[in-house]
């Protein structure tokens, strides 16, 4: 470049002010001017936001947002949504092949336990329960009858070898006398053996003797039939199970109770005096949630305003979240603490339970906090220069976060951290504050 075409640096530095200003002065036409001032701007443009330029030939100071910590009082909070329904719930189903010629309750009403909700056609039933007693019945007579002929069919068999015993034993006696053949004595003693197999034949209980057991098992069985018809005949009126409210009825006069489309049940009766939400939570943060933790449950309905409820239940399995996820989550329940709440069961609401939480903690934005091989650091500015504070996170919340000063440093709510720190701010590094608080 000759000499006539250099230009001064308090030259470059007039262009490169009215550049940054708004108001260049107008010079005369200069190619290489026209140059630098292109340089200078494309310098400005890929410069980091907020950088100073102090001169032509001076170092470049960043400058930075900045935030300072504050105490408080921070909690980490799961928010999970799922459905209100009562804590006691019950589907009534019949297996009865019988017309329902009567539903004295509607969708809304309370009902007791015991109470009819539907009247079926009982005729078909009771026959089949007067033939079921019948057979009851001609069961337990016939094993009576022949409970009776094992007592004397026994009596005689024990007569019957009384007298064969006294037989053989006075053919014994009169064959060692020689008066008898032998062929005598055989004959007595086959008949004593005849008369303790025909003892023998005989089941005895308790010193007496009874039917053979076949019997015994037609009665269980005849009465067992019977037991059940009764039970069927007693089911021809559909009763409550339980105190609650009935929430859904699924058939009307004229159907079969048995016959219901898709499988639904003829009623659904709910205890709508306690509540209920149920919620799946990830089997990363279950850890954190115990039964008896306060939850607060908040929903459309409400219309802004929130109930309290307690975890009662958690699941001992997980399940599939679903949607092709392979993390696994945990059905857990909340109980609707509060009375006479607007919620109604079948819609949805929010659960938020308060997993951690940390009094007069030292928080900071989430981006204020940057981590570098394992170690959490804020940038601190102090007399104009950064300093990479290792620090322990304590509680984590949505926006911010608790910071444990590490290592031996000191924060409190007077120090100045860099809002969005980063690695281009090495320890050490000159920046400016640019008294603007980072979000």
């Amino acid at each position: 470049m000759s000499s006539e075409e250099k230009i001064s640096p308090e030259e470059f530095d007039k262009e490169l002010e009215s550049l940054l200003t708004g108001t260049p002065e107008k010079k005369p036409k200069n190619p290489k001017r026209k140059k630098i001032i292109i340089a200078a701007t494309a310098i400005a443009i890929i410069g980091i936001t907020g950088i100073k330029l102090l001169s032509g030939g001076k170092d470049m100071v960043p400058v930075v947002d900045t935030v300072t910590p504050t105490r408080k009082t921070i909690q980490n909070r799961l928010t999970v949504t799922g459905p209100i329904s009562g804590t006691d719930s019950v589907d009534v189903v019949s297996n009865l092949h019988a017309e329902i010629l009567e539903i004295p309750v509607k969708e809304g009403d309370k009902v007791t336990k015991g109470q009819p909700l539907a009247v079926l056609d009982d005729s078909d039933v009771k026959k089949e329960a007067d033939i079921a007693k019948n057979n009851y019945d001609l069961a337990v007579t016939t094993c009576a009858e022949k409970d009776k002929e094992a007592r004397n069919g026994y009596a005689k068999a024990i007569q019957d070898l009384n007298t064969a015993q006294a037989n053989y034993d006075r053919t014994k006696a009169l064959f060692d006398g020689g008066s008898v053949p032998k062929v005598d004595l055989e004959t007595a003693e086959n008949g004593l053996h005849d008369a303790e197999r025909e003892c023998d034949s005989y089941t005895i209980k308790n010193g007496s003797a009874v039917a053979d057991d076949s019997y015994r098992l037609q009665i269980e069985k005849a009465k067992f039939d019977y037991e059940k018809a009764v039970e069927q005949l007693d089911n021809t009126i559909l009763k409550a199970p339980i105190d609650g409210t009935v929430v859904r009825v699924n058939t009307k006069v004229g159907r079969f109770a048995d016959k219901m489309e898709n499988d639904a049940p003829l009623f659904v009766i709910e205890n709508l005096d306690n509540l209920e939400l149920e919620i799946k939570v990830s089997e990363y943060t279950i850890g954190k949630v115990a039964v008896g933790q306060e939850a607060e449950i908040s929903a459309d309905i409400l219309n802004g305003e929130t109930v309290h409820g307690e975890v009662t239940s958690i699941s001992p399995t997980g399940e599939e979240k679903g949607g092709g996820s392979s993390e696994r989550v945990i059905p857990t329940k909340i109980r609707v603490t509060d009375q006479d709440t607007k919620l109604i069961a079948g819609i949805t609401a929010r659960a938020s339970i308060v997993l951690e939480e940390s009094e007069n903690a030292l928080t900071v934005p989430v981006s204020a906090v940057m981590e570098k091989d394992g170690t959490n650091y804020v940038q601190e500015i102090g007399d104009g220069t950064v300093s990479w504070v290792p620090v322990d996170i304590g509680v984590e919340g949505d926006v911010e976060m608790e910071i444990i000063p590490a290592g031996g440093s000191f924060l409190d709510e007077n120090s100045v951290l860099i809002a969005k720190p980063g690695e281009q701010y090495t320890e050490g590094m000159a920046v400016t504050a640019s008294g603007k608080q980072g979000e």
